[in-house]
């Protein structure tokens, strides 16, 4: 057979477009008229966006003039539109390097930002070859899939788009390891949590104002971490034992911190809290949580009272880093498949060590060091950095509640 330009194109590789209203038995009504034609299927995308479809099959070997009378009479009995012509076969890419998966989240997603993501993705010579929509609640997410990119110089121009654009990123290799056996860590104070355990504990000893003056003197740089821990336990002795239940029962969770657990629970994920606070308060709250391992100093009591002092090891900058490699080693997990998220300067160790450090509503020194930042108040949007929808966790919700249990 012959194309407009006189060439044969019997062997020609054909793109088939197919678009219209999704409904069930489309797809198998379009292959049933394929099967009927010459050629092999090479490839096949298929996309819905709010009940539209976007079918792409790719035939090798496929006369057009063939396929098209068989397509456009199947197309019209659907009710769709159909496409059909010769494409020439991509140009090699060899050496384009592994895939690359770029995650954009924010309240909203203008096209603006979508705009200036994809030129600053553009300008590093690699190429976006898809872009999922991963949730629009509790905040709007992409991915997109780049190939062709330097991870390190990919990195940095969307995060410098980012920072002008005002949404958050994360830059990942794509890959099976996502579905392998990951460790996550997640800081407690101010990232599991709201607020911060020892200035409740203050608060009840009525020392609020000194401890708040410690803390504010570390985070200026003039004090180290463990010294000023030292300094406001100090603060804290004669409280009654009893207040640390007081403490732990009025701590309020992060919004989205049970959807996260649970979710990466079902996934397989061992889970892990590492805290500069305290066991007595932490610990129960993990139990409760379903968390696996907990790492967190320990208050000195006798008779009843708090010291103090502190017992045991200190769990400081250096500490939590030490705890997520223990707990990896223990569960038989690579630091390159460990997830950690914090938001303060003693968490950079941890954050540095782990496969992704994800810093959360974190100070700018922690939101630098990262490989991805969250400035959403939302926890749970940690899923949405791993590759998961929203609809797969309302679905696994969904799956998992007893029948006899509201909402």
């Amino acid at each position: 057979m012959k194309r407009p330009d006189g060439h044969d194109d019997a062997g020609a590789t054909v793109l088939v477009t197919v678009t219209g209203r999704d409904r069930p038995g489309l797809a198998a009504g379009l292959f049933e008229a394929l099967a009927r034609c010459p050629g092999t299927v090479a490839d096949v995308e298929q996309v819905q966006i709010h009940g539209r479809l976007l079918l792409g099959v790719l035939v090798r070997d496929a006369p057009a003039a063939a396929l098209r009378p068989a397509l456009q009479a199947a197309a019209a009995a659907l009710g769709v539109s159909v496409e059909v012509g010769p494409v020439e076969a991509p140009a090699a890419t060899p050496g384009r390097g592994p895939r690359q998966l770029v995650t954009v989240l924010a309240a909203e997603v203008q096209a603006s930002a979508l705009a200036g993501l994809c030129t600053a993705v553009a300008a590093t010579g690699s190429n976006i070859e898809r872009i999922v929509q991963l949730s629009v609640y509790p905040v709007t997410s992409y991915e997109l899939q780049v190939t062709g990119a330097d991870p390190t110089t990919l990195r940095r121009a969307v995060a410098d788009a980012a920072a002008r654009l005002q949404v958050d990123v994360a830059v990942q290799r794509a890959g099976l390891h996502r579905r392998a056996k990951h460790l996550i860590v997640l800081d407690v104070d101010s990232t599991l949590v709201r607020g911060e355990v020892v200035d409740l504990l203050a608060a009840r000893a009525g020392r609020e104002a000194e401890v708040a003056a410690v803390t504010a003197a570390a985070m200026a740089g003039g004090i180290e971490f463990g010294d000023a821990l030292r300094r406001r336990v100090a603060l804290l002795a004669g409280l009654p034992v009893t207040v640390l239940d007081e403490v732990r029962q009025a701590l309020v969770l992060t919004p989205g911190a049970r959807t996260l657990v649970r979710t990466l629970k079902r996934l397989g994920y061992v889970t892990a809290v590492v805290s500069g606070g305290f066991c007595e308060v932490v610990e129960p709250m993990a139990a409760e949580l379903g968390i696996d391992h907990v790492a967190a100093n320990r208050l000195q009591v006798r008779d009843g009272v708090l010291t103090g002092e502190l017992s045991g090891p200190l769990v400081d900058r250096a500490g939590k880093a030490a705890a997520l490699v223990r707990f990896a080693e223990e569960a038989g997990v690579p630091l390159e498949r460990t997830v950690a998220v914090g938001d303060g300067a003693n968490d950079l160790d941890m954050l540095a060590s782990a496969g992704l450090g994800i810093a959360f509503n974190a100070k700018p020194v922690v939101r630098d060091a990262a490989d991805a930042a969250l400035n959403v108040p939302y926890l749970d949007a940690i899923l949405f950095l791993l590759g998961l929808s929203r609809h797969e966790v309302e679905a696994a919700d969904a799956r998992d509640r007893p029948a006899d249990r509201p909402g």
